[in-house]
């Protein structure tokens, strides 16, 4: 508990990092918020073309060349940008904390063969290795979310792979064992 403190006042002392942490937050919550703040679906066409911001209160930001409200397009774009974010992070945490600590907890031909698999998906060139998985599943929120949490696991696993193999030979598990 003292260490959060002692993070927290360093925190708070760097202003710079507050105001992102706020700019954070509120984009955050816009986002979340995208279905109420604008329920309007941001394909409709509901103004005239080209308006600019600030020429119709009901358009903030404007419209676009089909008369598609920019605004509601921006918020509900940074709903499904923080949708596939989190779940393709999810993804990639729970494949690779499971390959690494498998990995690193069986270790022998167990961890040879998971990290020769690791190294496998991190030799394909990442983006390459995204679309091809987008191309050959249809394009859709879900094939770009599994294609993210593809190329995204492999650090995990390494990771998590070395600090299975780092407490497996620590005195307190040596111990346990005997």
């Amino acid at each position: 508990m003292k260490a959060f403190r002692e993070f927290f006042r360093r925190f708070r002392r760097n202003r710079l990092a507050v105001v992102g942490l706020i700019v954070l937050i509120a984009i955050t919550a816009v986002a979340i918020a995208a279905a109420t703040v604008y329920p309007g679906d941001p394909w409709d066409m509901v103004a005239q073309p080209f308006l600019w911001p600030g020429d119709d209160a009901a358009y903030p930001l404007g419209t676009d060349m089909m008369g598609r409200d920019l605004a509601t397009g921006l918020v509900h774009g940074a709903m499904v940008s923080l949708f596939i974010g989190l779940v393709a992070t999810a993804m990639a945490v729970v494949i690779g904390v499971g390959v690494g600590a498998l990995a690193g907890y069986y270790g022998g031909r167990v961890n040879d063969a998971l990290m020769r698999v690791t190294e496998l998906f991190q030799t394909l060139p990442p983006f390459i290795f995204a679309i091809v998985v987008v191309a050959i599943l249809q394009p859709s929120v879900r094939t770009v979310v599994l294609a993210i949490g593809l190329v995204s696991w492999p650090a995990v696993a390494r990771l998590v792979r070395g600090e299975f193999i780092a407490l497996r030979e620590r005195e307190f598990v040596l111990a346990g064992i005997a």
